[in-house]
């Protein structure tokens, strides 16, 4: 009834006041989403290209679209990506695993602003970021093996989420609460959680800074949900002569969240989990030459995680694990006669002390080659491999290439090949409990890629489909022979996937900005998986991540401007795993915008599905939002 109430009153606000004079003009706006989609700079390291010129499936978030999409985290934002899935263990970004076209979380790279992110220990930690939605520019899905691009552990694809850039001096918030109104378990009241976030920009002749400090908690959706966390980011840029650039970043988060049924159900029901993530990275960018630009950057990352079985048993002692990460970058991008070159080194060391792990280290040393060029009109192609040396597994070469040929006016085909390699993790290795054994002696898994398809990209409309086929090898998955035995992590298969992926997003502006609807975008993508496992390990009777692979996986976005201060978005998501019943999901966003504030009513699970993302844990019902957001 809240919600009901909430969203006519908007609507009659915005349909019936006269605010020409200050209303933003919606086709400007529209059509600076337009501009922005095809011009993105996919931010690699060494080589970048626009999104409308890459030769990979790359999909990309822009920042129009994460201000519309109902979404309550990043974690929500990545589940309406074709090929991305989402297991989320709880609402408001308390713990989610990340994975791409069938593969596990663990085979994932995820970076900010080019940085990586990912945890030694384990995979369920790498969405822990200290940034908020309001933080970020845009997001880069790629999909597919890409060793030769971002190094170790992107087997599977890679994501970077870009933060915003500072234009102008000024100030924002956001404030939220949200409920499912219903009935809490025990102690009466009802469910529901909160937010606040605020950031400040400083714009300054040879300076730009960002700072932006956030809060989020809520009791929960069921017994022992309740959860808490708190964020802190800084960015700089300062200019330094003509043309030399100095960038930090640092971050951090605090998140406490219940834990019942994350790893060990139904009798983990009183665990509780805290999570502790610093973050900061310091890069130069630097034109040795006209031509030769030198970037050396150097970033540190402290993960601090302790893991309670049972909150409520007085003395006992939580499960603990500090990760240290050091990583130092050199890249290097030289403009030829001849094409583009990329070179780069990386040294990253890894460092874990924990009470169920011991005390481990290890060290990996990089070297990128890379050379785009266009031998013919209209023909591109980037050449390139990824050697390293880790001191636990030794030498590995992983080369890559990408070709693209611009066939008609918009149209592009494509084509690449692609290799990759995911080290087994701390956990993997280490772990000592009465359910889950580790095991040393496993090898990396290694990926092999192929990818061919087309895209259309013009000012309304963009468009791909493709078709790929990966093999894993010595794939590890966390296996037993009989029901009561403890997990133990084995090189248990050779995982083969095909799979076919279709996307559209069109984008309409009313020339003359009059009429009810002034502008309006839809967005559909679908995405079929075939995975086969051919078994290399005869006792394995059970598996706990392999056939959980998505089969079908179809999402799709509506969103339209209309009487000029309004915005409403619908978005639906079809999921369809190998081991689980498939579901649907609705959501909806409806907006009451002015130049310098807005508000918002999200509408989350609109028809109450009932379904499961991780291990044996029930996703929330329909829960209501309703936000302020002030802009200065």
């Amino acid at each position: 009834m809240l919600f009901k109430n909430s969203a006519s009153f908007i609507v009659l606000m915005g349909c019936t006041l006269t605010m020409n004079a200050q209303t933003i003009s919606s086709s400007k706006a529209l059509a600076d989403t337009t501009r922005k989609l095809n011009e993105v700079m996919v931010q690699e390291n060494r080589l970048q290209l626009p999104f409308s010129k890459q030769n990979r499936n790359i999909w990309i978030i822009d920042r129009e679209k994460i201000k519309s999409l109902p979404a309550r985290s990043i974690s929500e934002l990545l589940s309406y990506v074709s090929g991305v899935d989402v297991r989320q263990r709880g609402p408001g970004g308390s713990q989610a695993d990340i994975s791409i076209d069938g593969g596990t979380f663990d085979e994932t790279l995820v970076l900010l602003n080019g940085v990586k992110v990912s945890d030694p220990q384990t995979g369920h930690n790498m969405m822990n970021l200290p940034i908020s939605m309001d933080d970020i520019d845009h997001i880069e899905v790629l999909r597919g093996s890409a060793s030769r691009v971002y190094g170790i552990n992107a087997l599977t694809g890679a994501i970077n989420i870009v933060t915003r850039k500072v234009q102008k001096t000024g100030v924002s918030a956001n404030v939220f609460a949200g409920s499912s109104f219903k009935q809490k378990e025990g102690d009466g009241g009802i469910y529901v959680n909160s937010g606040q976030y605020a950031s400040g920009t400083l714009a300054l002749k040879t300076s730009s800074h960002l700072l932006s400090v956030g809060q989020e908690s809520g009791n929960g959706y069921r017994y022992n949900t309740a959860f808490n966390n708190q964020k802190l980011y800084y960015q700089g840029k300062i200019n330094i002569g003509k043309s030399d650039q100095l960038d930090i970043m640092t971050g951090y988060i605090y998140n406490k969240f219940g834990a019942n049924g994350f790893y060990a159900a139904p009798g983990d029901i009183n665990s509780e989990e805290t999570v502790k993530t610093a973050l900061a990275s310091v890069a130069y960018t630097t034109k040795i030459t006209e031509n030769w630009t030198m970037i050396p950057r150097i970033s540190y990352r402290n993960n601090v995680d302790d893991y309670l079985y049972n909150k409520q048993k007085v003395g006992s002692k939580p499960n603990h694990h500090a990760t240290n990460v050091i990583d130092a970058e050199l890249n290097n991008t030289i403009q030829t006669s001849i094409g583009t070159f990329g070179l780069g080194l990386e040294g990253r060391t890894e460092y874990i002390k924990s009470s169920s792990l011991g005390k481990r280290n290890r060290s990996n040393t990089g070297f990128f080659g890379e050379y785009k060029f266009e031998p013919i009109k209209k023909l591109s192609v980037n050449i390139g491999a990824y050697t390293n040396y880790n001191t636990d597994y030794g030498w590995q070469a992983f080369p890559g290439l990408d070709l693209g040929y611009d066939i008609y006016n918009n149209w592009r085909i494509y084509g690449n090949l692609g290799t990759g390699q995911r080290l087994p993790t701390y956990t993997d290795l280490y772990y000592q409990g009465a359910g889950n054994v580790g095991n040393d002696q496993l090898r990396p898994e290694k990926s092999k890629y192929a990818e061919a398809g087309i895209k259309f990209n013009n000012a309304h409309f963009s468009g791909n489909a493709s078709y790929f086929t990966r093999r894993i090898d010595q794939f590890i998955d966390w296996v037993k022979a009989e029901i009561t035995d403890p997990w133990q992590p084995q090189n248990y298969s050779q995982v083969n996937t095909n799979g076919l992926t279709l996307s559209g997003d069109y984008r309409w502006t009313n020339p003359s900005n009059t009429g009810i609807i002034n502008g309006l975008r839809i967005g559909a993508a679908y995405t079929y998986l075939d995975p086969k496992l051919k078994t290399t390990l005869a006792n394995a009777n059970f598996s706990r991540y392999a056939l959980r692979s998505l089969k079908n996986q179809l999402s799709g976005t509506l969103n339209t401007t209309f009487c000029k201060v309004m915005d409403l978005t619908l978005a639906a998501r079809y999921q369809d795993r190998i081991s689980y019943k498939d579901y649907t999901v609705i959501d909806a966003k409806l907006a009451y915008k002015q130049p310098h504030y807005s508000i918002y009513v999200n509408a989350a699970n609109i028809f109450n599905a009932q379904f499961i993302e991780a291990e044996a844990i029930p996703m929330p019902g329909t829960w209501y939002t309703l936000g302020f957001k002030l802009n200065y």
